[in-house]
């Protein structure tokens, strides 16, 4: 059988020749963006390109828009690698995350990885590319952006047969960040009940939720400089009132809570929640709330992560330490749930702008040249660690052993702050 070299040079060839169709697929994808659950345009762009590249693609797998594409060797006691593909886009702004750069890369690594597989098993003269290979996976999962794309195909059981799990996002820096802190997140919705009245005939008649929304905002903007430096809360008032001249009835406010694990998100759900009560009681008003579209953090696994260095580090790339990512918090991702659920990991990457993400001016480096090159060479990097995870002795043992210790270690943390 061809070397592990020889095979990791194979899925490079295979990516840069494939890079037109790529870089075409980005665009397309860049030019429709398209919301949480409804990238049906991105989802049929995405599985044909990979059922002409010859996978096996089941459309609309377990939730509407998303899709497993599989590249099978027929040896059912193989181990399967999953490669992770976003589309979906930021109301407003459109691909201002760069989720049309993710789903290239997903894309990219699975050519790449099955060319090298391919290339293996006609080296070796049969028709198995080795005892440990099993299948090369793509992932279509929608709604990152909101709604738990992930979660929901957690829940569904796409990921049971799954041995590892990994994707790359992309970034604002020409530097690489292997393992960035990626926040566990919960939303809450808060919202007041007061009473309508005409603003200026009998005010005294009202009672102001919009005060109550206010009140809320402020107690958590002053709530701040008592958070740990690592918490992090932003909100918006989603409903404000009708006219100036009735009083607000009813207002609705929403925010974002995040921490660096799971188990200090009760905590920080506590303090927001006193802010809100307060801030009913001094108005007089009434009000609700509820939790949901939790994300878990996101957990690098040790083992991954060396080999995902290993090879970008040969490619060329500068990447930022263990130490100088232990500082980087980057926001929150779905892909938090799938690595509590599959050894995995998710660095970010740079394209070499200097504008941050949801934002329109990372909108537009999304969808240009520049991003290309970077892009490509994720590819060819995830590619390349799948191999590592197919080919070299023993490293799916210590994969899973580290899982299993983080998994410990997750339940440790928990159980301390019960």
């Amino acid at each position: 059988m061809a070397t592990l070299t020889a095979l990791k040079e194979k899925a490079r060839q295979a990516i840069d020749n494939a890079r037109l169709e790529l870089n075409q697929l980005s665009q397309n994808i860049w030019s429709h963006p398209e919301l949480n659950f409804e990238e049906h345009y991105a989802h049929k762009t995405l599985t044909d390109f990979l059922e002409k590249s010859g996978f096996q693609v089941e459309r609309r797998y377990k939730v509407e828009t998303a899709f497993r594409a599989t590249f099978d060797t027929g040896n059912k006691n193989g181990l399967n690698v999953c490669f992770i593909s976003e589309y979906d886009a930021l109301p407003e702004i459109g691909h201002a995350c760069g989720h049309n750069l993710i789903a290239e890369v997903g894309v990219g690594a699975g050519i790449g990885a099955k060319a090298a597989l391919e290339a293996a098993s006609a080296a070796s003269g049969t028709e198995s590319a080795g005892d440990k290979v099993g299948k090369v996976i793509v992932m279509g999962t929608p709604a990152e952006e909101g709604g738990g794309g992930k979660v929901k195909l957690i829940e569904a059981g796409a990921f049971n047969d799954i041995d590892v799990a990994i994707m790359a996002h992309p970034a604002n820096t020409h530097n690489n960040m292997p393992s960035p802190v990626q926040h566990a997140m919960i939303v809450m919705n808060v919202t007041f009940h007061g009473k309508a009245s005409h603003a200026a005939y009998a005010p005294w008649e009202g009672v102001n939720a919009l005060d109550a929304a206010v009140m809320f905002y402020q107690s958590m903007s002053v709530m701040r400089q008592q958070l740990k430096p690592s918490w992090r809360i932003h909100g918006v008032i989603r409903n404000g009132g009708t006219k100036p001249n009735i009083i607000p009835e009813k207002t609705r406010v929403e925010y974002y809570l995040r921490t660096p694990t799971d188990a200090e998100l009760p905590e920080l759900q506590q303090k927001a929640l006193m802010c809100a009560e307060g801030a009913a009681k001094s108005t007089f008003c009434t009000m609700e709330h509820s939790f949901s579209d939790h994300y878990a953090n996101v957990i690098h696994n040790g083992p991954l992560i060396q080999l995902y260095r290993n090879n970008a580090e040969s490619l060329g790339l500068k990447m930022f330490t263990a130490e100088q990512c232990s500082n980087l918090y980057v926001g929150s991702t779905d892909m938090g749930d799938v690595t509590h659920v599959v050894p995995g990991f998710h660095p970010n990457y740079g394209i070499g702008c200097t504008v941050t993400t949801h934002s329109r001016g990372f909108t537009a480096e999304a969808g240009k040249p520049e991003a290309q090159e970077p892009t490509l060479k994720q590819a060819k990097i995830l590619a390349m660690t799948a191999l590592d995870v197919f080919f070299q002795d023993g490293i799916i043992n210590e994969i899973k052993e580290r899982f299993k210790q983080d998994m410990e270690n997750e339940r440790a943390l928990v159980s301390s702050t019960a």
